[in-house]
């Protein structure tokens, strides 16, 4: 009688996180010209050195981030005192892109609403990210990305520093679910995601393991967390209209 037999699959893992907290608004409520050329506030870079810590120990033999600055101080501390990898760019995994704030909005409380929850317009075919990019639009952009990444079979740990949208259009891949108005997988400052992905033999991904989602090292337990960052940057700009 031959005895049976069972092969562990190829199994890989990416530590999928975003960037630490940016300064998009000021205190005062001002919303900066440029969202793509922000980078980190010092609170972002202790909750990144915080996310190092947690990962000291994890042997990346890959690195990648989206190239703006965000993702690449940020990733630049997790990568701290290590020689290698080297941080890739790969611009296609940039975050969504809002539209023109100097639009005219005639509801204001309405349009306040929407930045708190940009995520409800995901469900419409032709929903925008804030008057700008459209979800299928993003999807389109981010999931072949995503996926050239993964028919990659060179790295075992992968780090993939991106964007709280980004974040969220891989998991809506990994789980094949669409975009929903009622449920979000929230994607607090530099948090970590960790997904374990078998190997099928073309090279694409047989099955997805989802281990972590929305770790912080910086606050465990979310005590400090009650509020989005969308839900903080509509109360910011409204202060600013009461003015």
């Amino acid at each position: 009688m031959n005895r049976p037999t069972f092969e562990l699959p190829e199994r890989r893992r990416i530590f999928l996180m975003r960037h630490g907290e940016a300064a998009y608004i000021q205190p005062d409520g001002e919303v900066t010209d440029d969202p793509r050329q922000v980078g980190l506030t010092e609170t972002g870079r202790i909750q990144a050195r915080k996310q190092a810590a947690v990962l000291a120990s994890v042997p990346f033999d890959r690195a990648i981030c989206s190239g703006l600055p965000r993702t690449v101080e940020t990733a630049t501390i997790v990568l701290a005192h290590r020689a290698e990898p080297q941080l890739e760019i790969v611009p296609a995994l940039e975050e969504i892109r809002g539209g023109d704030r100097d639009h005219p909005v005639p509801d204001m409380a309405a349009w306040l609403a929407h930045v708190a929850n940009p995520w409800a317009a995901g469900e419409d075919p032709d929903g925008t990210f804030l008057g700008g990019e459209r979800f299928a639009d993003f999807a389109a952009r981010i999931v072949p990305a995503f996926e050239e990444i993964l028919a990659d079979r060179s790295w075992q740990h992968l780090l993939l520093v991106l964007h709280g949208a980004v974040n969220r259009m891989i998991f809506n891949h990994v789980l094949n679910t669409p975009w929903q108005s009622r449920v979000t997988l929230e994607q607090d400052n530099c948090c970590l995601n960790i997904i374990d992905v078998d190997s099928a033999d073309d090279g694409g991904a047989q099955r997805f393991l989802v281990r972590a989602v929305n770790l912080t090292a910086y606050d465990l337990n979310k005590s400090g967390l009650r509020t989005t960052n969308m839900e903080e940057a509509a109360q910011r700009i409204a202060a600013r209209l009461g003015d």
